[in-house]
Formats: structure tokens, sequence, C-alpha cells
């Protein structure tokens, strides 16, 4: 054997590992529910949702006699719908039904071969048509909340509907590009490596990153959007907020900023849930 023939085989044996340490090290990590609703003080309906290929969607329905309103409430990379659940009670409690849901290769929803914003998006996108598939009545008024991937998510999937009466996003960064430099920058990996893992999760996704960014998808929003970012984030910091909101400066856009919040403090956006409440108020989604 030749000694280009050895390098050949050589240089492919490094790309292939490059590519299975790539799946590795960015798989979602799953993490199942310990807990329900119940232990927060809620009645609930455990479903399953259909999804692509055959796929199911865990999710938890939180009714509200009577109500005609429905949150669809979204986590992050590696939660699930249990961490969501602080955030859904006072949505809960004024009045509104609430619908929680594992993404694919998240808690106890199915499997993927890989997980990404836009199949966030997806994965919501079936689980609204089929709320309203299922329950007419429940979602004659329909919000979208969603957290870190989860909040890119629902800003994704509102910006291509038209029956999205309000939009929740907590903690989303502003680019996926941004993100991934900041994550990568930690490992200080050359300039020209960063690039090709950057091409190589665009082809792997099927989407360039601009076309998913939220800096631009909430451009495409025709209801009102709150933007909610906590102040002392580190994984995301505030300025992809304000990058979020100054690129597409809308009335119908506004921000709320949370003091002494980091990237995963459910606990402090749960203590400030009555401005997020009264976005929702002031919008005429549920009544005051």
């Amino acid at each position: 054997m030749s000694i280009i023939s050895i390098l050949f085989l050589i240089a492919l044996a490094i790309i292939a590992l490059f590519l299975v340490a790539m799946h590795v090290g960015f798989r979602a990590p799953r993490t199942r529910e310990t807990k329900t609703p119940e232990d927060f003080g809620m009645a609930f309906q455990q479903v399953f949702i259909p999804t692509a290929s055959n796929k199911k969607l865990f999710a938890w329905l939180l009714p509200v006699e009577n109500a005609i309103a429905t949150n669809i409430i979204l986590h992050g990379w590696g939660g699930n719908a249990e961490w969501m659940l602080p955030i859904a009670k006072p949505f809960h409690k004024a009045g509104m039904n609430v619908l929680l849901f594992d993404s694919r290769c998240h808690g106890n929803s199915d499997g993927a071969m890989f997980s990404s914003l836009p199949r966030f998006a997806e994965d919501l996108s079936f689980v609204a048509n089929w709320l309203k598939d299922q329950y007419p009545q429940r979602c004659q008024k329909l919000v979208f909340t969603g957290h870190s991937v989860g909040a890119g998510a629902v800003l994704l999937e509102a910006s291509r509907r038209k029956d999205i009466d309000a939009v929740i996003s907590i903690s989303a960064f502003a680019h996926p590009e941004w993100m991934m430099k900041r994550f990568l920058g930690g490992f200080r990996i050359p300039k020209i490596l960063t690039r090709v893992i950057l091409a190589y999760v665009q082809w792997l996704i099927g989407l360039r990153f601009a076309n998913f960014a939220p800096v631009s998808t909430v451009c495409h929003i025709d209801a009102p959007v709150l933007i909610v970012h906590g102040k002392a984030d580190t994984v995301v910091p505030v300025e992809d907020a304000h990058a979020i909101i100054e690129h597409c400066p809308e009335p119908h856009l506004s921000l709320f900023e949370v003091d002494d919040a980091g990237h995963e403090s459910v606990d402090k956006f749960e203590e400030n849930s009555r401005y997020l409440v009264e976005f929702l108020q002031k919008e005429g989604v549920i009544g005051s």
C-alpha cells in the first residue's frame, strides 16, 4: 500500500472520528420526569401526541374548566416538561389551560437521530395542531411559551403561523452561530475547524442558521411577543435579547429583564411570573 493510500485512510478515519465526536458532543442529555403536575397542585391528563416518522411525544394537559385559552410550554435543551411546571403554574392559576410536552430525544418522548431547534419547532407544530383538532374549544386563543432552545423554537413556529395570539420567549439566544461560537470558543478550536463544524451542523439540520435565528424569525411574527431574559445569564448574555429587540423594533415586541436571573433560573422567572401573566392580560388573551 502506498504512502498516499495510507494517508488517505488516516484522513478518512480522522474525519469519521470527528463526525462521531460531533454527534456525541452535541447530543441532548435525556432526563426523565420524576414528578407530575399533581405534585404542584394541578390536575392533569397524560397524553402521547403523534409526530413525524410515527414518533410520539409525551405531554401533560392541565385543563381549567371553561377556559378557552391554552398556553403550550416548551422546555430547553436537555430539559423536560417537569422542569417547566413552576412556570406553568401561574398561567394555570390565572385561568389558562396549559400543555407541556417533551420534545423528541427528551424526557419520555421517543428518540430520533438528532435534536435541533427546528426539530423542537416541528414538534411544537404537531402539538399545536393536535390540540386544535382534539380540543378546539380549549384553544380559541393560543399562546406559545418556550425556554432557551425552546424559546427559539416558539419564535420559529410562531413566525410560520397566523393562529397564535401571543408568544413568550425566555432566555433565547439571538443567533445559533453566535451561540455555537461562544460554546466552541471555550475549547480553543482553530477557526478553520470552527467553520467546518458550523457548516456540518447546518448541513445536518438542513437549514442555514440565518433561516431560524430568533433575531430574524421574530420579525415575521404578527402576534405580540414578550422577550424575557435574565440579567445574570452567563450562557446566553442579555445582549442577545437586546439584539433581538433592536433588530426588529416593532411595537408588538417588548422586553422584560429579570434581575439576578441566570439561564436556568426557573425560580426567578416564576417569582416574576405576574409580569408574564399581565402581558397576556394586556393583550386580551386572558381576563384580568
